[in-house]
């Protein structure tokens, strides 16, 4: 008993020879990113939603089979749940593309959005180019006021 006790906390057991406490597990880094909250939130909604449609589905096939008269209600509420299942699949789709459109997607920039980003830089240097010439107009006339 002492001896394993020894050797769960790491201590030399009876030959001296010292056991490397191994750890539970290892973390590993992960294959891809993590899913954005509100796309996870409507996915996991999606997933109970198609769990309880397909649970629904067999309960109504297994009515139909034994002749029960739940079975036309249970058919009628599977068609709308298969409508609500369908819908909530396409709101993943739907928040994930939102999202991304929000927040951004890495991604290659295409030749058009380095015109533009080209565009967009000339248009802030002639600003500032404006600004200057301004400014400049604005200094050399402030010392020559008229002396009447």
């Amino acid at each position: 008993m002492e001896t394993e006790e020894r050797r769960s906390t790491g201590a030399p057991a009876e030959g001296g020879t010292r056991i490397p406490r191994q750890p539970l597990w290892v973390e590993e880094p992960a294959g891809r990113r993590r899913m954005p909250d509100p796309v996870r939130t409507s996915a996991v909604r999606a997933v109970l939603i198609m769990s309880l449609t397909i649970i629904q589905a067999m309960v109504a096939f297994l009515a139909t089979l034994t002749g029960s008269w739940l079975a036309f209600p249970m058919v009628l509420s599977g068609v709308g749940s298969t409508v609500v299942a369908t819908w909530s699949v396409l709101d993943v789709w739907v928040t994930r593309q939102v999202w991304n459109q929000r927040h951004g997607v890495v991604s290659m920039p295409s030749s058009s959005a380095r015109k533009l980003r080209r565009e967009r830089r000339a248009a802030r240097r002639a600003a500032r180019a404006e600004d200057r010439e301004a400014a400049r107009i604005r200094r050399r006339g402030a010392g020559n006021l008229s002396r009447a």
